[in-house]
């Protein structure tokens, strides 16, 4: 059944992390959508109104900070968990990332599967928590 998929929208600069992402996700009934760069997302993101986004950081043209920033400025996308993936591993750009920016959670590359898979999994379960009360 097409309706038990949970949508995920990968934005990565890196297409061969994009299907690594496709792998490991669409065997757990995740339907996952890639974009290369920001823009591409951000229009991904406004066309399929995913259950997650997967954001990179480290992008050329629009880097992850800033698609980011357009998605909370935005009514449409503003409630979207956003997961950064990243090989940015300072522990100064997690600080950032969960308890400034309040990213839904951080994961540095390279990752394992059941990593990613988890962090996912809770992601969207907190989400559904939190609207269903």
């Amino acid at each position: 059944m097409a309706d038990d998929l949970r949508k995920v929208v990968c934005i990565e600069d890196e297409l061969e992390m994009i299907e690594l992402v496709k792998l490991i996700l669409d065997r757990n009934k995740f339907e996952v959508t890639g974009a290369v760069g920001g823009q591409e997302g951000l229009d991904k993101i406004g066309e399929i109104k995913p259950d997650l986004v997967l954001l990179d950081l480290m992008m050329p043209e629009m880097d992850g900070w800033e698609v980011y920033q357009k998605m909370k400025a935005s009514e449409a996308m503003r409630d979207i968990p956003v997961i950064v993936v990243t090989a940015k591993a300072q522990s100064i750009d997690r600080v950032l990332g969960l308890h400034i920016a309040r990213v839904d959670d951080y994961i540095t590359k390279p990752f394992g599967p059941q990593e990613l898979l988890d962090s996912v999994e809770r992601v969207i379960s907190t989400k559904k928590e939190s609207t269903a009360s």
